[in-house]
């Protein structure tokens, strides 16, 4: 592994010739499938040069981008700001939201779109955190591994460019993000990774319990006093549930996907908590194919269900 500090970051090489970008709270890792070495260079050279301002660009639009969408009709000014409010946008008239959750997934996003312009590539994944932003042309195809916090892999994701899936994100509790629900993982799939990163933040709230004894909570500006939440109530804890307790909080989260799914802003979504799951899949979307879960059994044939 070779690392090199820089301004506005460090980069270094995996191994298989993965790029890192780090700056910050910002962990990028780019991955681009080429036999022209000649396109992976001019890739990780476009990659490079964008991701020196990345951060720079964010922070002077930090206030505005901490403000519920909806309650300010200010536009932020750099490219990634308005990705993130443009992300949140189709969600505020139905949910708390703001352009915050949509920050990982829209600078994969902006990642992404600025190597599209200088190069062409059949397949590439900018990975940033667990959200991925990816581009497949062709007979390419793509795994994603979708994992709890103890690093166990709970499902495997395969995608084909027809799917029409240009982003993955996951939300959940016990991660560095605050949450309103219970979900141990929430994966979405959408045209995006900002649209994405919303969407999964958004279902992972709805698996909840509001009430339940078992569920401790906490003024969010008391855990994070910058945090864009204020002083709603995050969830800090879960005891014990019985299986009819997580079925229900399950079927909170699937309500919201199914919906979000039939009006066309997520292509899937997958729900873990405990050991149970729930499924949602557009229509036309193979979801035996997209996705396999641990114990081999596959989401059934494009449906849902817990």
């Amino acid at each position: 592994m070779h690392r090199t500090e820089q301004p506005g970051g460090a980069r270094h090489w995996f191994a298989g010739d993965r790029l890192h970008l780090q700056h910050g709270p910002i962990n990028l890792v780019l991955s681009v499938e080429t036999e022209h070495a000649n396109c992976r260079r001019l890739a990780e050279q476009a990659a490079m040069r964008r991701f020196r301002t990345v951060l720079a660009e964010l922070v002077p639009d930090l206030a505005l981008l901490k403000m519920p969408c909806g309650s300010c009709s200010a536009v932020p000014k750099s490219a990634i700001s308005r990705r993130m409010h443009s992300a949140t946008r189709i969600f505020a008239a139905q949910f708390f939201v703001t352009p915050m959750a949509a920050v990982a997934g829209a600078v994969a996003d902006e990642m992404l779109s600025t190597i599209l312009n200088q190069v062409r590539i059949d397949k590439i994944m900018v990975n940033n955190g667990g959200d991925i932003a990816l581009h497949l042309r062709g007979d390419k195809q793509c795994g994603i591994s979708v994992r709890s916090l103890q690093n166990r892999e709970l499902a495997r994701i395969r995608l084909t460019p027809g799917d029409d899936v240009g982003g993955a994100a996951t939300s959940g509790g016990g991660g560095k993000s605050l949450t309103f629900g219970i979900a141990d993982s929430v994966t979405a799939l959408a045209c995006s990774a900002s649209v994405a990163d919303v969407a999964a933040t958004l279902i992972a709230n709805a698996v909840d319990l509001p009430g339940h004894p078992a569920i401790r909570r906490k003024a969010a500006c008391e855990i994070d006093e910058s945090s864009d939440l204020g002083s709603r109530k995050v969830v800090v804890g879960c005891g014990p549930l019985v299986d009819r307790d997580v079925e229900t909080a399950l079927n909170r989260g699937h309500a919201v996907a199914q919906n979000m799914t039939d009006a066309g802003h997520i292509r899937a979504a997958a729900l873990f908590l405990r050991d149970k799951r729930a499924v949602v899949c557009a229509g036309d979307l193979d979801s035996r194919r997209v996705f396999r879960f641990s114990d081999g059994r596959t989401a059934g044939t494009g449906g849902s269900g817990v």
